[in-house]
């Protein structure tokens, strides 16, 4: 079979041929019919993501929509290692594979499901969102912070504010649902200050962090400084493509009603992770969930690793 290839540490992938995979035990075989690129895929592919296991060659990729050996349409997340969804085959737990709604296409499952689980799981089972409350996106200006504003406004979310650095990418933001948008420059006190103002405002219940660094800090002190004796903020960090890590004054968590937590592999049982990239795809076309896409064939995966932008989402077609 023809699959997107990692054979050595810091190498990028390589298409070529591999076996075809056999399942084993309590697994199934899919044939891959769509897979995205994401921030996912490329951390993985590359080792610097914390779920990488250092295992030599492995295909990349960790979702994707193909068929069942009986022909249905199935979406499916996390294939055995060394196997990924970036090849005409994989094969994968029985129990990790979702039937997919007629009304919705290979190519929009593929595109949809990796940047909405990371609003939908975030704010169901993380943040326990209720209708009426109001959620800070910071970063909301790629793919995944686009569609948290729609997945916020859909869960009931009376106010949603967007943090991004790209002025045209938060003026979409706009247009998809945010109340309010805040430019990300390189004054570090002028964003703490209209972020302060948006908490005097009426406040934040939920903060989905999509970047960490300096903007998150600034976005703890912040509300540090004014949600005293409020209902406790619930901080989901849920990527970290502004930096890795950040400094926070223990001062700015014992003086505030603020509580930390994480989205991500591992961080939910895996049976309702499931449920929930369910009724995603169940929702998504009812809801109108807008995600830019693209596509390519498989073959072009080394010409575009180095070059493909993060918007549109990149969908390679495969088999």
């Amino acid at each position: 079979m023809k699959a997107a290839v990692v054979r050595a540490a810091g190498q990028p992938p390589a298409y070529g041929d591999l076996p075809d995979p056999t399942p084993g035990p309590g697994e199934v075989r899919i044939r891959v019919t769509a897979a995205a690129l994401s921030n996912l895929v490329r951390s993985r592919a590359s080792g610097t993501h914390y779920s990488s296991d250092g295992q030599f060659p492995f295909v990349i990729g960790v979702d994707g929509v193909g068929r069942l050996d009986d022909g249905r349409r199935v979406y499916f997340v996390l294939p055995r290692a060394p196997n990924g969804s970036f090849s005409e085959m994989t094969v994968i737990r029985g129990a990790q594979v979702i039937p997919l709604p007629d009304e919705i296409g290979d190519v929009a499952a593929a595109a949809i499901v990796n940047p909405g689980m990371a609003s939908w799981t975030a704010l169901i089972e993380r943040a326990q969102l209720r209708s009426g409350e109001s959620v800070l996106i910071n970063g909301g200006t790629g793919t995944a912070g686009h569609l948290a504003v729609q997945v916020a406004k859909h869960l009931g979310a009376r106010r949603v504010v967007a943090t991004g650095r790209n002025l045209d990418a938060l003026a979409v933001a706009a247009r998809l649902g945010a109340d309010t948008t805040i430019p990300l420059g390189t004054d570090q006190d002028a964003f703490e200050a209209a972020v302060a103002a948006q908490f005097r405002d009426g406040g934040f219940d939920v903060v989905l962090d999509y970047l960490w660094g300096w903007p998150a800090e600034r976005i703890l002190a912040a509300g540090a400084k004014t949600s005293k004796d409020t209902t406790p903020l619930r901080f989901v960090q849920v990527a970290s493509l502004n930096a890795p890590s950040l400094t926070l004054p223990s001062p700015a968590l014992r003086s505030s009603p603020t509580t930390l937590m994480g989205s991500g592999i591992g961080s939910i049982p895996t049976d309702r992770l499931l449920a929930s990239f369910d009724a995603l795809l169940k929702v998504a076309v009812p809801a109108g969930f807008k995600v830019e896409t693209s596509t390519l064939p498989l073959s072009e995966i080394e010409k575009v690793w180095a070059t493909a932008p993060t918007m549109p989402r990149l969908v390679f077609q495969i088999g």
